[in-house]
């Protein structure tokens, strides 16, 4: 199997190789109307779709052959329906910042401001959460000895 999977591996970047090559010039206005152009969007739609496939295949199938892994997993999205609630609060869809891309000439909505703040506050929150978890246990591993 791994012998096939390094044949098409070596048959795909060839073909890519040659593609681009044949890429038109990068000043040419017609350059991603060329037909190179489209055959590697293809070709990296199609490596694309292969990879989520495999991604979730054996994502699901380690998921339901390990006991109390979808526990575990219910848990992880719980804790993120959390993160993503208390966001979803703590942000606001102020006015001001309305106003002011209003007159960038830019449309947007209470809504949408409120969506971006939620988002920036997941990824703080998150990107928190992670540099915790990196940092305690080494302070613990330096300070237990």
């Amino acid at each position: 199997m791994n012998k096939i999977i390094k044949i098409a591996l070596i048959a795909i970047g060839l073909i890519a190789a040659g593609l681009w090559f044949a890429l038109p010039d990068a000043e040419d206005p017609e350059a991603i109307n060329s037909g190179a152009m489209g055959a590697m969007f293809a070709v990296m739609y199609i490596l694309l779709a292969i990879a989520v496939v495999t991604t979730v295949f054996f994502g699901l199938k380690k998921l339901l052959s390990t006991p109390g892994s979808i526990k575990k997993a219910l848990f992880g999205l719980g804790g993120l329906a959390i993160i993503v609630a208390v966001s979803y609060g703590l942000s606001s869809g102020n006015e001001a910042v309305v106003t002011e891309m209003a007159g960038r000439g830019i449309e947007t909505t209470e809504g949408t401001v409120k969506n971006v703040g939620m988002g920036l506050n997941v990824f703080f929150i998150l990107t928190a959460v992670a540099v915790v978890l990196m940092v305690v246990p080494g302070l613990k591993k330096m300070f237990v000895k």
